[in-house]
């Protein structure tokens, strides 16, 4: 079945809100949802809460209120995360005592496509992640989430650390591959132009809740 934007399939935080212990709430009340094949951008400034979001979603963190859905049914807590998460920082993602190649086969293998559109030399794969440059480290987190099962991708300030050629060309194969294989990416980021320029439409983060 097509699961294209116009269906009722989609991955929606309902009523989120979040805050530590008793103290004060980062975020209430915050309604977000993106469906297949879908592109939205999440625009804001820092210290709003965007990144504990996005960890929310992807499973990293638990909410204080609401509830993180896919198709209207719990996300499941076992097996593949169907929401994967791209770090701002990618040596935060990979364990540093582990060579590249070890790490991809915890998870998955990627196809052979994905490795040559995100410019990913095999030969990376025998190096540890210190090893390589923040760009070529990010190609590398990116082609780990996009797995067969995902279904959903959340890129949090992906390539705000990265040059105008690479961060170009990490998101030509998100649009990509979003179309193609019809998932959803929540695009994070306080740089509005790029937001305006790959998504197919935005939100404030200011204005929820």
């Amino acid at each position: 079945m097509h699961r294209g934007v116009g269906s009722s399939y989609k991955l929606e935080a309902n009523d989120v809100g979040f805050r530590y212990g008793k103290g004060p709430w980062i975020f209430r009340n915050v309604d977000i949802n993106v469906r297949p094949g879908e592109v939205v951008g999440l625009f804001g400034p820092s210290g709003l809460g965007k990144t504990t979001l996005a960890r929310i979603i992807a499973g990293y963190e638990k909410p204080t209120d609401g509830s993180i859905k896919i198709d209207n049914k719990p996300i499941p807590l076992r097996g593949y995360h169907p929401v994967q998460l791209v770090w701002q920082n990618p040596e935060k993602a990979v364990n540093p005592r582990w060579r590249l190649e070890k790490t991809l086969r915890e998870g998955w293998w990627p196809d052979d496509h994905i490795l040559a559109d995100l410019k990913i030399d095999k030969s990376w794969l025998k190096r540890w992640p210190n090893e390589l440059s923040g760009g070529e480290l990010q190609r590398f987190c990116l082609a780990r989430a996009l797995g067969p099962d995902t279904r959903y991708l959340i890129a949090d300030e992906m390539t705000t650390m990265l040059d105008a050629v690479t961060q170009a060309q990490i998101w030509d194969v998100i649009l990509k591959t979003s179309e193609e294989r019809q998932i959803g990416v929540l695009a994070i980021s306080h740089d509005l132009p790029l937001l305006k320029r790959i998504s197919n439409r935005m939100i404030d983060f200011s204005e929820l809740g």
